[in-house]
């Protein structure tokens, strides 16, 4: 491991993400990588980084590679690659959120931090007391925004997995999509009545099943909670509703404590 890499620099360097694309072959036969358009504009207009700069950038084969920059011109730059490094990719069982849309800024904020606690994908769906309740609703561009806040998110945290953003889907595609099973669990929050607590669901599960699931399932409503329709629905499928305790979290809060017990109690914070 270089010089760079293996100091405390690392955790402080300036990290961005790139496509395995911009990474080609030079006239002298060695790997580069070449910055154009919004992520040129982003790096070096607006982070200001110049010739001679070092930095990491990161690409979805869960590599990071310690570049330099050697030219910048008025609409593209160049960077020689010095080393690279292999990001560890994310541990089973995987961790995914099923949440019915809250408030837009609330949906961002999920999302960020969803990234940072290493949740692998969220499904977003319409519910009876979503934000919004049909696809119509949606405001174009709603998708892409949170796909820049992933990647923002994975630069930050030098994360080396894009998390996966799922198209929202309505009330019944989701339930289909993450359809419960001996390999994947699901956690039902539920802000109303419920008999068993986190722990003591787990310990049930585990009881029933004996094998570790693949993964894991966190199904959050939005503010408005779930109707009593659909709390019926995922009775039906085996889903018995856990408390997180008896005071009202916000929905970002439900999120990221499901999140933690669960990277806890299946030892995912190595």
């Amino acid at each position: 491991m270089g010089w760079l890499l293996g100091s405390k620099n690392l955790k402080r360097m300036r990290r961005y993400w790139i496509d395995q694309s911009q990474i080609q072959m030079s006239a002298s036969g060695e790997n580069q990588v070449v910055f154009k358009d919004e992520l040129f504009h982003h790096i070096f207009d607006v982070c200001r980084q110049e010739v001679g700069h070092h930095f990491e950038v990161l690409t979805n084969d869960s590599k990071a590679y310690l570049v330099e920059v050697t030219a910048k011109e008025k609409k593209q730059a160049r960077a020689k690659i010095l080393e690279e490094r292999i990001i560890e990719k994310l541990p089973r069982p995987h961790i995914h959120l099923a949440l019915s849309i809250p408030r837009y800024a609330v949906m961002d904020s999920v999302i960020e931090r969803a990234v940072e606690m290493g949740v692998s994908s969220i499904l977003p769906f319409y519910s009876d007391f979503s934000f919004i309740r049909k696809a119509s609703n949606l405001p174009d561009g709603k998708q892409e925004r949170w796909q820049k806040i992933v990647i923002s998110a994975s630069q930050q945290s030098g994360r080396g997995e894009l998390m996966k953003i799922y198209e929202p889907v309505d009330w019944s595609t989701a339930l289909q999509q993450i359809n419960p099973c001996d390999s994947r669990w699901c956690l039902f929050a539920y802000e109303g009545e419920s008999v068993l607590n986190v722990n003591e669901h787990l310990k049930a599960k585990r009881k029933l099943i004996q094998t570790t699931p693949e993964d894991l399932w966190i199904i959050v409503g939005s503010e408005g909670g779930f109707s009593p329709a659909e709390v019926t629905q995922m009775q039906q499928l085996g889903l018995d509703p856990v408390t997180l305790g008896s005071q009202i979290l916000r929905v970002e809060t439900a999120c990221l404590t499901l999140v933690s017990i669960l990277k806890y109690e299946f030892e995912l914070l190595r």
